[in-house]
């Protein structure tokens, strides 16, 4: 098993907490407050800072800047976090900024993250686990993304915006309201283009939850009903297809409204 490197060339900070079998690349800069965990790749000029705790075996290349302090004028310099899981890939040029105080203080990452090149994750973004950002997806401040969620190249996300759990977006898409879970979405401003039918049998679900999920689209955006109405018919279908929780659940927590 090979043994902790750093190259050379990186700048390492004395305080800083490196784990076993780590690699720093060359240029590298990691500073006082960072932890890093077991079997972490990091590749050369890379710019680790603040609070930063990472988990294990991740692989993290080139020119990522991760845990800067918030592009937000109301941070005054406060001890906030930036942590990040497990098994995550983060791609080129990425860039993570630590929480901010007006909020929990923590910007998250969970695990098992498929992260391309120039994504932004901004203050208090708490990004779920298996989910996958394609190049140049940007997240402003407080955005929360659910399991499996995948986000298409360019898609941009409007603060304290929440999209759940599966649900895809087109290139490009403008997202300014909540996305329901399982749902596709596309355009500018982001509209709903049925369940993700295809990613939802990718990961096991039944033919009979599809069949569910489908019915619970057409309660949602085909019905004509108001969102409370829709809550109502969608809670007896639960009984008959447990799939519908999370739905029902992302929807009674969504707070600037959901896409329409």
């Amino acid at each position: 098993m090979k043994s902790t490197t750093i190259h050379q060339t990186a700048m390492v900070h004395p305080d800083a907490q490196i784990g076993k079998h780590v690699h720093i690349g060359a240029y590298s800069i990691i500073g006082k407050d960072v932890v890093i965990g077991d079997g972490t790749d990091i590749g050369p000029h890379v710019v680790i800072n603040g609070h930063t705790r990472i988990g294990q075996d991740n692989r993290i290349f080139q020119f990522c800047s991760l845990g800067e302090i918030p592009q937000d004028k109301k941070y005054a310099g406060e001890p906030t976090q930036l942590e990040i899981g497990d098994r995550n890939v983060i791609r080129e040029f990425c860039t993570f900024n630590l929480g901010t105080v007006q909020d929990t203080g923590v910007t998250r990452i969970g695990d098992d993250n498929w992260i391309m090149a120039y994504v932004h994750i901004a203050h208090d973004c708490q990004v779920a686990n298996h989910t996958t950002f394609s190049n140049n997806a940007s997240l402003a401040g407080h955005v929360h993304i659910g399991d499996y969620a995948t986000l298409g190249g360019f898609t941009g996300v409007h603060q304290f915006c929440r999209i759940g759990a599966h649900v895809m977006t087109g290139i490009s898409s403008v997202v300014v309201k909540d996305i329901p879970a399982y749902v596709m979405a596309a355009g500018q401003p982001a509209t709903p283009h049925g369940i993700n039918a295809e990613g939802l049998k990718r990961r096991g679900f039944s033919a009979q939850a599809l069949a569910g999920l489908k019915r619970a689209y057409k309660i949602l955006y085909r019905k004509g009903l108001t969102l409370s109405e829709a809550q109502a018919e969608l809670r007896v279908l639960a009984d008959e297809i447990p799939e519908i929780e999370p739905l029902l659940a992302f929807l009674s927590q969504s707070e600037r409204g959901i896409i329409r």
